[in-house]
């Protein structure tokens, strides 16, 4: 077996909503083990502060890609720097909570549009440059980052957070059908209860939060970056279309399997 197995030296990535939380969280994953990064975010100011303090194989391209118009303007800033790429990380992404008779459409749209719509658009975009990097021996991969909450309900009323990450799943699995005819892999990751700006109880109240997990505790970031290397690595070469949870066991608990 290969030592080199979880490496990604001399790879390149480019990860969404990389300035904090999961994606500043693989954005280090990814460095410690070779790549080189950019990371992108909505506040500049966030995005190269993080770069900074990642090093000099992080590098920042500060972009809103919650419109169409904004996903091109990544992928030409991108392409303006690397021929080819890699490794792409889907990870931008919102949350809107209202009950159901006041839910507003602008929690809606700004949802889906930048969790569900921004994903596919961003691959479409990045799609001959993935091509470029890919080869069966080497397929180039793309990650989208969905959530457990795609997988089961929780009890909180985020109607278009539930939808978006539910059909994110999905349409990993039919963008996987395609683009393996272009040896590039799609595959997801379905985050549980990480500490982050999205997901504030469990970083403000980490302990309770962990009396509800199986595994009784909340995810570290070593946990959200050995999932994403395994599957941008060699090691997850002969993975295509599946979701990974890494959520200590809460999507299996709800089910009734613990």
């Amino acid at each position: 077996m290969a030592l080199d197995l979880f490496s990604l030296e001399g790879r390149v990535a480019l990860i969404t909503g990389g300035s904090r939380g999961i994606g500043k969280m693989i954005a280090k994953g990814f460095i410690d083990q070779g790549a080189k990064v950019y990371i992108s975010s909505r506040k500049a100011p966030a995005c190269l502060e993080t770069a900074e303090e990642l090093g000099p194989n992080c590098i920042a391209l500060p972009q809103d890609v919650s419109t169409v118009d904004g996903v091109k303007a990544l992928a030409a800033a991108y392409l303006s720097k690397e021929p080819k790429l890699d490794i792409l990380v889907n990870n931008a992404g919102a949350a809107w909570g209202a009950p159901f008779d006041e839910f507003p459409e602008s929690g809606w749209d700004k949802v889906v549009d930048l969790n569900l719509k921004s994903p596919f658009f961003l691959t479409q975009a990045l799609h001959g440059a993935l091509k470029a990097a890919a080869s069966r021996d080497q397929p180039a991969k793309v990650i989208n980052i969905c959530s457990i909450d795609g997988i089961r309900l929780n009890p909180q009323e985020t109607y278009s957070y539930h939808a978006s990450k539910s059909g994110l799943i999905y349409l990993t699995r039919r963008m996987a059908a395609r683009l393996i005819e272009d040896a590039i892999n799609v595959t997801a990751i379905a985050p549980g209860a990480f500490a982050s700006e999205m997901n504030r109880v469990a970083r403000d109240q980490g302990e309770e939060v962990a009396k509800r997990i199986p595994s009784r505790r909340i995810g570290r970031d070593e946990d959200m970056a050995a999932a994403a290397i395994y599957l941008a690595s060699r090691a997850g070469d002969y993975v295509v279309g599946e979701t990974i949870a890494v959520d200590g066991g809460v999507a299996l608990a709800s089910m009734g399997g613990l």
